[in-house]
Parts: structure tokens; sequence; C-alpha cells
């Protein structure tokens, strides 16, 4: 196993985060606070609304979640702010145009223009004055296939769903997961960003259509588990209907084993009320070589969804715990 990159106190880490969604938007809205060398990889399996209607016009990457990570590293500015707005602004129309965000549209006109999906990105990240790159994480678009439990105990039966969009909204439990085509040519810029990062962040987010397809992508698998960089997993707030049905947070832990039994963690983030075993999810986490931080980072409103700030503390906190370690990975 390589050692571990150091970096200085003076230095301002290089985080990779990986995900996609509101999950995504909200790991990029805490490390802007925490550092300014930040890129996004974002999946790209979104083939409903805007976005999916787009990919099947044109042929394109789904622009929606690239568009919401650009929108979360957009400058606090108000040029940041009001081509946040614009990005961010859907039509309402009984027409054709209904549904669609600004932004997607921006993004594939950006593309065919350009003919590169990276530097129309880059670009796009230019004009809102972004705080980071935003890259897709794979070159092509992907399609997620699962298979499904459709009642309670072994013997219920299964049924076969394809698509991200279907998957959300499945009323059964998510078995497995799989990627068509299923060994989808990587963006090159995600893997070396993945190789040169101090640290490599996983979830929060939708956790078999956001998170897992990572490590579903051949050479992104493998930059993960080469890279010399500090990983941490940040688990959801609340089990998500099914996707991760019944799921305990040291189930989410778990199943990121299965999916990749030789990716090491360092840290595995957690709200304590998200909880419910403490020492089964310590378990977990000592398996996969990592240290448990546990942090409220909720709203604490009941919702589960992240407080920035608070999120922010705890990758900042998780970062300073490991800075200027260069020892051997635990476990």
């Amino acid at each position: 196993m390589p050692p571990v990159r150091a970096y200085r106190r003076d230095h301002q880490p290089r985080v990779v985060a990986l995900g996609g969604g509101h999950g995504l938007a909200a790991t990029l809205g805490a490390l802007r606070h925490v550092t300014t060398e930040v890129t996004a990889v974002v999946t790209v399996a979104d083939d409903g609304g805007s976005s999916g209607r787009l990919r099947q016009e044109l042929g394109v990457l789904p622009p929606g979640d690239l568009r919401m990570a650009l929108s979360a590293l957009c400058d606090t500015s108000d040029w940041g702010h009001v081509w946040r707005d614009v990005l961010q602004h859907r039509f309402v129309s009984p027409g054709p145009l209904d549904g669609h965000a600004v932004g997607n549209l921006l993004i594939a006109t950006v593309w065919e223009l350009l003919e590169d999906p990276v530097a129309g990105l880059d670009l796009i990240g230019e004009l809102l004055g972004a705080k980071g790159r935003v890259l897709p994480m794979a070159s092509v678009p992907l399609d997620i296939e699962a298979d499904v439990l459709l009642g309670p105990g072994p013997n219920a039966p299964h049924s076969l769903v394809r698509g991200q969009s279907r998957l959300a909204v499945t009323a059964g439990k998510v078995e497995r997961v799989r990627l068509i085509p299923a060994e989808p040519p990587a963006c090159a810029e995600a893997v070396a960003a993945i190789r040169t990062a101090d640290w490599v962040i996983l979830g929060p987010g939708s956790w078999f259509t956001s998170v897992m397809p990572h490590l579903l992508v051949p050479e992104i698998a493998t930059a993960l588990q080469e890279t010399e960089a500090r990983r941490v997993l940040t688990l959801n707030l609340s089990a998500q209907d099914g996707e991760t049905t019944g799921y305990s947070a040291a189930d989410h832990v778990r199943s990121l084993v299965d999916y990749a039994p030789d990716l090491r963690l360092d840290v595995v983030l957690a709200d304590p009320s998200s909880v419910q075993d403490l020492d089964d999810l310590t378990r977990s986490a000592q398996a996969v070589g990592a240290r448990l931080l546990l942090r409220q980072v909720s709203e604490g409103d009941g919702t589960p969804r992240h407080d920035t700030l608070r999120l922010a503390a705890a990758y900042s906190d998780a970062f300073e715990r490991f800075l200027g370690d260069v020892g051997e990975r635990s476990g």
C-alpha cells in the first residue's frame, strides 16, 4: 500500500468529492469553506427530467448533476449569485421547454460549440467564478440497472429495474446495481484529479445511484485504490426508501465493501442521530481501516439535510487530525 501524502498547514488541501445531486452539492458547499482546491467528479447516469430529455435528443452526457455541482461552487459575489440563479432557473410553460433548466441548455450548447465536455464545463465554471472544477465521472452517458427485491424475506420475488429515474422511485429494496456499459471509459481528468488529491470524499447522496457508481468504473475504482490521498466516507443522515430501505449506518459501510473489497478508508463521518448501533458502526469502519468521526452535520430540524457549516467543520476536523501524518494507514 502506498504511503500517504503529507501536506503543510499553509497548503490548501486538494480535495476531490465524488457523487451527484443534492448530496454532492452539500459536500461542495461545505468544502468551499475549507479549501479552494476542490474538484467534483459527478455521476452521469441521470435519465429523467430535463437531463434525460437532452440526453435522448442530443446524445450528450446528462447535464443536471453537473449543473448542480457548478452552482454549488459558484462565486459568492453578486455576479456569481446571478449566474447561479440563471443556471438553476426552470421554465414553466405549456410547451416543450417546460421543466428544462436553463443551465442544462447552456451546458449542452457549450458542449456542441466546443465539442469537448470538460472544456465546456470549465468554461461555464469561469462564467460563474466557480471556486473549483467540475468533471464527469465517465466520458459517455451511463445507465444503471439493478436487481430489486420486491418483498420481505429471501424468497420474495425479484425485479430488474433499468434507469436511474425508475430506480429512485422503486418500491423494492435494491440488492445489486450494474452500469451499462459495464466498463465505461472514465474521464481522464477525473482519474488524474483522484490520483493527485490529498483527500477524496465519497458521499453523501443516493447510495446506489450517486455514490456506488463511481466504484463500478474500472479506472475510477483503480485510482481510488492506488491514490496516496486520504479517503473519507460521508454517511447519509437516513436510509432512503427503495435504495437503502432498512439499512443501518453500518450497512452503508458494508455495502461499500461489497462493491470495492480492496478499497481502504481513513475516515467514516457520521451524524450521531443517524447511528443505530455505535459498536456495529465502529466495527464496520475499522474493517475498512477507518477511524469513526461522529459529528452533528445535520440541520437539526428533523429533516435529513446536511448543514453546510457543520459539515465544513467536520471535514476541517478530519483534515486536521491527519495533518502531517505520513505513517501507514490503520488496518
